[in-house]
């Protein structure tokens, strides 16, 4: 809200609805104060000091005069003169098709270890199996059109209700070409999943954190062992059948004058994940896939059936 300063009626002086008004208050005060020419002050001697007063303007002008800055899309009813931001899935309709093109080319290379590819916003993914982790990632590191040489981190994600449980996720930025992929696969409880340590160093402890939370192993790896964890933790706490309490408890022995680790008696029973998440997108939102890819339903074969009829 913006403000102006408004003299008292009873000094005389009328109420300031300009610049020039404003000013000329403003250098009355100073006369009355002794800081204004002689003139100034003799002029003002008779007359009683004005006593200022903070009137608020009317919220008509402000919003006139915001809306030849922020556009013509402003409501007059409303408060607020900003007009409607746009959409931020707009900025990628030029990113989009231009991933879909790359994720084909390395589809083209790697046929035979890439199984499919899919782009969200402006991220690309590929999915391979568990064999074929060691040979994508390599050529994602060396070919001169990816160039992805930093392996930024290797995460995990539980789904108890597929077969293959696990998902093992690698993040990869390419400082050539200011861009970043990631490279997703699978694993149960007994299958491993070959380590990455022999192309990156930094998957040594990404991956015994994976191994850690989930359960996860990674053969051929120098030193698979707890990392996040205590010694003789039991259980892996990122799964979805692990409990939140724990399959222990630590508390102080006040007879023994110690820690002490005990296990609970009462422990928690598997969770149910089927409900709906505050998360979740609302509606079917917008596709930006190029009609390329978009896959068309398969049409009913005709014939026998108008004959019958």
């Amino acid at each position: 809200m913006a403000f102006q300063i408004a003299s008292s009626p009873a000094a005389g002086i009328p109420n300031p609805s300009s610049v020039t008004s404003i000013l000329s208050a403003s250098q009355a005060l100073r006369a009355v104060s002794g800081q204004a020419s002689k003139g100034a002050a003799h002029s003002l001697s008779k007359a009683a000091a004005p006593t200022l007063q903070v009137r608020a303007l009317s919220s008509a002008k402000p919003r006139a005069a915001l809306q030849g800055v922020a556009g013509d899309k402003v409501n007059p009813d409303s408060p607020f003169a900003e007009s409607a931001g746009s959409n931020p899935m707009d900025k990628f309709k030029t990113i989009t098709p231009a991933l879909h093109d790359y994720g084909t080319y390395l589809v083209s290379c790697l046929p035979k270890y890439i199984q499919q590819f899919s782009v969200v916003k402006d991220e690309l993914t590929l999915y391979v199996a568990p064999a074929s982790v060691i040979p994508t990632l390599q050529f994602l590191r060396d070919h001169t059109q990816t160039q992805f040489k930093a392996l930024m981190d290797v995460s995990g994600a539980d789904y108890p209700t597929r077969s293959q449980r696990f998902e093992v996720v690698y993040h990869l930025l390419s400082v050539r070409h200011n861009a970043r992929i990631r490279v997703k696969t699978y694993a149960d409880e007994v299958t491993p999943v070959p380590s990455a340590t022999a192309l990156f160093n930094s998957a040594n402890w990404y991956e015994r954190e994976v191994y850690d939370m989930y359960g996860v192993f990674f053969v051929g790896h120098p030193d698979l062992r707890r990392i996040l964890t205590d010694y003789g933790f039991e259980g892996h706490p990122l799964r979805k059948d692990f409990p939140l309490s724990g399959y222990s408890e630590v508390r102080w022995d006040e007879e023994r004058k110690r820690i002490v680790t005990e296990p609970l008696q009462l422990t928690q029973a598997f969770r149910d994940f089927s409900g709906t998440s505050p998360w979740e997108q609302i509606g079917e939102g917008q596709d930006y896939t190029p009609n390329a890819f978009k896959l068309t339903p398969p049409k009913e074969p005709e014939g026998d059936d108008k004959g019958k009829k």
